[in-house]
């Protein structure tokens, strides 16, 4: 292994011949690959022998715990690497140019590997991943020399084209899905039957973040009256489960899976609702290509798959659960043909019967016997007495569009807000991706979360004065804690009274220009793991987002809606439909509306480049289940974001972070007034697919 193998014996060569023959010929293997040329000659920097055979240990640590990590049980390859950081060459890439910096590292060759500077304690964070991730890419097929290949037009980072059509569109997280809600429409289904159709389609094909047994919220332009209507199609708690029971057991918040999280699945009573007012082909036809691909088969895409085999091994010993989602007691993996015959015949009943068979009727008993016999506390009341809500849509102006979110138990007013906080800066001029407009943004999501967690909440249970946290004089008092040069470390929510003054999303427009924004989540990938007997979906759990604090208005109480974080999005302009969109993926969904509006709006991108575009997730601020932000929270970003800017960043006190997923996934349809017809995408974090005709 050169010159590292021979600082390597002062620091623990052994370990290394611990590895298995093929590991350590591999990673021998990784010095003799020179790294691509620097875009800028790296900087020398002096290195004590003392510190340089520090730094050589720490890089050989590093690269055999990836090979531990990837290695065991079988042989280490390609897939391996899924279970470790560095998931494509992508960021692999990424992570060279940031240890190439020449004001940062000194790197020629991975037989040096590299040096940092004493003085950046910010650089010897990364250095671990980019380390690591730097061998292991070297051990893929095509080592790093495999790019993606360059497109004629728009931008260099988008994946695909927009999908253009006349008469209809949609856009859903999975290919077979999106066909099915294509064909609907075709049948003369308006776009709430295509929509449904979808739903039911997703929450067979893609359970790991929908279902039947989870909630529903949907926002509906309706041509005929052209007006927008709200669904809040979320489920409560259990009347028999008390905020002293839960006490009782020493809990300090509620726990992700088994039976305490459960509340009322919302899902069936606002497909019905939905039907009721804008549905035209009769439930029958809209669930019939579910049933169909439940009893037959279909094959599994590829990112599903990998969540499916995630959230498997998670909820494996729940009760039914590998019975009906572990067939041969492993997670179908992709291209593999999965069928749930469970599932066909629980469609079939409401299909038959109505909403009433999932909250009054044989499907009832089945679950509330199931919830007896597992200690979860659903009994018959709890579903004979859920109703949705219609509600109206609450917006916003930012410059010059509408836009429109749900008003809270949900989180849709977060976005509203750090809008609100952003108009008054020039974001434009700051430049994508930059750190000044990173850094807004980061900070604007900051400000407006710690009043999400401290106001949105049931308003059945308590007064949320959302009209006043969504005005501009609000925002304007909140803006002033924005820091145009240093992160903010803790805020404090505000005072609106002195105003008095692992979910899925889909979109689908039908030829009368009517458009559904819809979103629907199990919550936690797979939800509760709970599976009621021969139902073939879980249980979600929703509940898990109460609060177990006193006097919080998101305090546990029966009969409650907890916070919820699923957010359908809709903008206007001049009155007319504009954007249906959303942005799947827990307290992303919020940051990801921002960021696609402003990408749209503030740099006019078209759809596809504004999905596609790199994103920020921060994490760590104040949450509505009692947690307090006291360290300023952490900042993961995407590849595509450059190297300077995450130093820049860094400089500010941003606490930088990698991570492989948690960016959202965009679906969005652009109804185009002028030349009307519809303008779709669906973006390359999912295996989605947007279509027309």
């Amino acid at each position: 292994m050169g010159g590292t193998v021979r600082s390597e014996e002062r620091h623990g060569r052994a370990r290394l011949h611990r590895l298995k023959p093929v590991a350590r010929a591999q990673v021998c293997s990784l010095v003799r690959a020179p790294l691509p040329p620097c875009a800028a000659p790296p900087r020398s920097l002096p290195l004590t022998r003392r510190a340089k055979g520090r730094f050589v240990a720490l890089t050989v640590r590093n690269v055999m715990a990836a090979l531990r990590l990837a290695m065991p049980p079988r042989p280490f390859g390609a897939l391996s690497l899924r279970r470790f950081v560095a998931l494509t060459v992508r960021d692999v890439m990424a992570a060279l140019r940031l240890a190439m910096a020449p004001d940062s590292f000194v790197a020629s060759s991975l037989r040096r590997f590299v040096a940092i500077p004493t003085h950046s304690l910010t650089d010897r964070r990364f250095a671990h991943s980019i380390r690591i991730m730097s061998a292991c890419a070297a051990l893929m097929p095509g080592g790093l020399e495999a790019q993606a290949g360059d497109r004629m037009t728009g931008a260099a980072f988008a994946t695909r084209s927009e999908v253009i059509a006349r008469h209809a569109a949609a856009a859903t997280s999975q290919p077979l899905v999106t066909q099915i809600a294509i064909d609907i429409l075709k049948q003369g289904g308006s776009a709430v039957d295509a929509a449904i159709a979808a739903n039911a389609a997703l929450g067979l094909m893609e359970p790991t973040g929908s279902g039947i047994g989870g909630d529903l919220f949907a926002i509906v332009w309706d041509a005929g009256t052209k007006k927008l209507y709200g669904l809040n199609g979320s489920g409560r708690s259990p009347y028999d489960l008390s905020l002293e029971h839960l006490r009782r057991q020493g809990l300090t918040s509620i726990p992700p899976y088994g039976p305490l999280p459960v509340t009322v699945p919302g899902c069936v009573d606002g497909w019905f609702e939905l039907h009721h007012r804008f549905g035209r082909l009769p439930m029958s036809a809209v669930l019939a290509p579910a049933i169909a691909y439940a009893r037959e088969g279909f094959p599994v895409s590829e990112l599903i798959a990998h969540y499916w085999s995630r959230g498997g091994t998670k909820l494996k010993d729940q009760p039914n659960f590998a019975a009906t989602f572990l067939p041969a007691g492993r997670a179908p993996g992709k291209g593999d043909v999965f069928k749930n015959p469970d599932l066909a015949r629980t469609y079939e009943a409401l299909a038959r019967d109505g909403r009433d068979a999932f909250y009054r009727g044989e499907l009832t008993n089945v679950m509330v016997g199931f919830c007896e016999r597992v200690g979860c506390f659903l009994r018959a009341r709890d579903f004979a007495e859920h109703t949705s809500t219609w509600v109206d849509p609450v917006s916003t102006s930012y410059r010059g569009y509408e836009v429109w979110e749900l008003p809270p138990n949900g989180q849709g007013i977060a976005v509203l807000q750090m809008l609100n906080i952003l108009e008054a800066f020039d974001l434009r001029a700051m430049g994508h991706h930059s750190a000044d407009y990173l850094h807004h943004l980061i900070e604007a999501k900051k400000i407006a979360f710690e009043d999400r967690a401290r106001f949105y909440a049931d308003p059945a249970f308590a007064p949320v004065p959302t009209a006043e946290l969504i005005s501009k004089p609000y925002a304007a008092g909140r803006r002033a804690l924005l820091d145009p040069r240093q992160a903010s470390q803790k805020l404090d929510p505000g005072d609106p009274r002195l105003a008095q003054g692992d979910t899925i999303y889909l979109t689908v427009a039908d030829g009368e220009r009517n458009m559904v924004s819809l979103v629907q989540s199990n919550y936690r990938g797979f939800g509760s793991g709970l599976v009621p007997d021969g139902l073939g979906f879980v249980l979600h759990d929703r509940g898990e987002l109460f609060s177990l604090a006193e006097g919080h208005p998101n305090v546990y109480a029966p009969h409650k809606r907890p916070f919820h974080t699923i957010i359908p999005g809709f903008v206007t302009r001049e009155g007319r439909p504009w954007l249906s969109f959303g942005v799947m993926g827990g307290d992303m969904q919020p940051q990801g509306h921002v960021q696609v509006l402003s990408n749209l709006i503030d740099f006019g991108m078209n759809v596809q480049e504004a999905a596609d575009a790199a994103r920020f997730h921060h994490q760590g601020s104040s949450e509505p289940t009692g947690e307090r932000m006291s360290d300023g929270g952490w900042v993961a970003l995407e590849s595509g974001i450059a190297v300077e800017v995450r130093r820049e960043l860094a400089q500010r006190g941003h606490r930088i972070t990698f991570e492989s997923d948690g960016f959202g996934g965009c679906q969005a349809i652009l109804y185009d007034v002028r030349r009307d017809l519809y303008i779709a995408a669906s973006e390359s974090r999912k295996d989605g697919q947007a279509a027309g005709y």
